[in-house]
């Protein structure tokens, strides 16, 4: 793609990214196939292809954004599935963040809006506030269908996905160490919302690694990843966010050492993943960050390095996975939980369409809950059809997403492991699942195009 920026504009790091991700696109439209807004609205400006055209015309000629090319971009979810999909290898990701950057730092948006997001990105990366906001939800819970009726959508979603939070079952420690020899050490991303709509995932991952030899330490000043407010463009707050995890992880690297930084949440995977590029032109923190990037793995990938012992037992339970879009895009993890819960004796079964997103997307089920909820239907339709006993997804975005629209029980992988390995079973995974019925999935499908009707 022919690009006509300036040599003053260029001078900026973030345009020559920019402008060298644009040059590499041929426009040769293979990512509006697998784009999800795309494949849902059937709107150009709603694709890959259309949002790189407005982004470089906003760049290009460095105007504030307009509301129309606030309404495209906010529409992307960030599934990346566009960069599988692209022959071209350009790195939408960076492109789409930056614009998101520049949309912040030169758009107002409403009133509504603004106090959304706000309240989003001062709750949300917050574990103690994030529990409250979840039993205010919880008992504002019956008022979702009233919000909804004044046009307060948001309002409602955020309603309709709370709940009151189950209690951790491990006391919080600075260090768990494996019961024989140490074999190896490792630090744990606990995360934020996470740990408060599912602590069982962090205590499953705790107890596996644990078993397996590996001693697990949570640094405490670590916290939130910085996806949420670097997805909204609030670059220094994410800025902010990343560097206390690099301080916290750089010193337990140079102190007593770390195999690898373990995350159990691919959205905040696929993030740390990229702290080396986020801080690349800050001298103080570029090599910290590259260095934590670089032994950062998701909690599959790692468990795929270490020898796990043979099931404890006879499960028999059929599992569809679903493949999170920040693991198989954002971090091209494909086969590791696969392989691993069929080792485990599960029978794994793929999801149809599993490139498109479940609608959950961070914030996205917040912000935009038409579409989300649209894409939730059609994804556990798709899930339903396949009849399993429990669902397995390595996000807990995708787990809170996909239970909000399913009686099949969704549970992390690593859950769904350390029980095979003789963990306790998973809640809510039962014998009485066995065989359980399809539910309506054409009722979903009614009620997916009457969502994007009113889109």
């Amino acid at each position: 793609m022919q690009t006509n920026f300036t040599l003053a504009q260029l001078a900026d790091p973030d345009i020559a990214e920019a402008n060298q991700i644009l040059r590499a696109c041929v426009h040769c439209g293979f990512c509006t196939a697998t784009c999800p807004t795309y494949v849902l609205l059937g709107d150009e400006l709603d694709s890959p292809r259309g949002r790189i055209y407005l982004i470089t015309e906003m760049l290009e000629n460095d105007r504030p954004a307009t509301a129309e090319v606030v309404k495209h971009v906010d529409r992307c979810l960030s599934c990346l599935a566009c960069m599988t999909t692209c022959p071209s290898g350009v790195h939408y990701m960076h492109l789409v963040d930056h614009a998101r950057a520049h949309i912040e730092n030169t758009y107002r948006r409403p009133l509504y809006d603004r106090m959304l997001r706000a309240l989003l990105a001062a709750v949300l990366p917050y574990p103690e506030r994030f529990r409250l906001a979840l039993i205010a939800g919880f008992l504002a819970k019956p008022l979702a269908p009233v919000f909804a009726g004044l046009g307060l959508k948001s309002v409602a979603a955020m309603l309709r996905l709370s709940g009151l939070p189950p209690k951790a079952s491990m006391p919080p420690q600075r260090v768990y160490a494996p019961a024989g020899r140490r074999k190896g050490r490792v630090a744990l991303l606990t995360g934020c919302a996470g740990a408060v709509l599912k602590p069982s995932i962090n205590e499953a991952t705790i107890r596996l690694l644990n078993r397996l030899g590996i001693e697990v330490v949570v640094p405490e000043s670590a916290g939130c990843c910085g996806s949420l407010v670097h997805h909204m463009g609030r670059e220094a707050e994410a800025h902010a966010q990343v560097k206390v995890n690099v301080d916290a992880w750089t010193a337990e690297m140079d102190s007593g050492g770390l195999d690898a930084i373990v995350i159990n949440a691919s959205g905040c995977g696929t993030t740390v993943k990229d702290y080396g590029f986020m801080l690349r032109t800050d001298s103080a923190y570029a090599e910290k960050a590259g260095r934590i990037s670089a032994i950062t793995k998701d909690v599959c990938e790692y468990l795929a390095t270490l020898r796990l012992p043979e099931p404890a037992g006879e499960t028999g339970l059929t599992v569809a996975y679903h493949a999170a879009c920040s693991l198989q895009h954002g971090q091209r993890i494909l086969r590791q939980p696969k392989e691993l819960l069929s080792k485990m004796g599960f029978a794994v079964k793929d999801v149809p369409e599993g490139h498109l997103c479940c609608g959950s997307a961070g914030t996205y089920n917040i912000v935009h809950a038409d579409i989300a909820r649209s894409l939730r239907d059609r994804k556990i339709t798709r899930i339903e059809q396949l009849e399993p006993d429990v669902i397995a997804a390595g996000n807990i975005g995708c787990i809170t997403q996909i239970a909000t629209g399913t009686a099949i029980p969704v549970v992390h992988p690593v859950e769904l492991i350390d029980w095979a390995c003789g963990g306790p079973r998973p809640e809510g995974v039962t014998e009485h699942d066995r065989g359980a019925p399809a539910r309506s999935g054409q009722t979903k499908l009614k009620a997916a195009a009457a969502d994007i009707a009113r889109v």
